[in-house]
């Protein structure tokens, strides 16, 4: 039994040690790391899987940005442990999360990464949205998580300030 619950301050370098087990080294050289910088992760979306033993098997992690004069959620990344692989874990992460961002408020959400993977969970190709490059523009997917949120949302994807909130 796989439990999902909010990830926690100690959670943190337990999940940082997952992400660097799932990802290519050098991954906080890639432009998404650049909006990440000195920003909290969204308290409450941002969630740990643990097994019975209290093993960490998933997690996923928000970030807000801003998409021109917008807020939005940057989800990213997601990871599960090789041993959970293929089990569903990934996908219950996100939907679980993405059901916490609407319960939340928020209205938009995007991330960078492979459409055939994420379109299962309602994502499409984000023409407005311009990440910093090297971004693959091909690759920045968004997800309205209200009616029409993404409806003329133009602009540069940007760290997020308190005071542009």
């Amino acid at each position: 039994m796989i439990e999902l619950k909010p990830e926690q301050p100690d959670d943190r370098w337990e999940v940082e040690a997952l992400y660097d087990l799932c990802f290519a080294p050098g991954r906080e050289a890639l432009s998404s790391y650049r909006l990440r910088d000195g920003v909290a992760p969204v308290s409450g979306l941002s969630l740990v899987a643990r097994d019975e033993q209290g093993i960490l098997a998933g997690a996923i992690r928000f970030w807000p940005v801003h998409v021109g004069a917008a807020d939005a959620l940057l989800l990213g990344p997601v990871a599960v442990h090789p041993t959970h692989q293929g089990e569903g874990l990934g996908g219950s992460l996100i939907r679980d999360s993405l059901a916490r961002a609407v319960e939340s408020g928020w209205k938009r959400v995007m991330l960078v990464g492979d459409a055939p993977y994420y379109s299962r969970f309602g994502f499409e190709k984000l023409a407005g949205a311009v990440m910093p490059p090297p971004t693959n523009p091909e690759r920045v997917l968004g997800l309205a998580l209200s009616e029409g949120a993404w409806d003329d949302i133009r602009g540069d994807v940007t760290r997020w300030h308190r005071n542009c909130a």
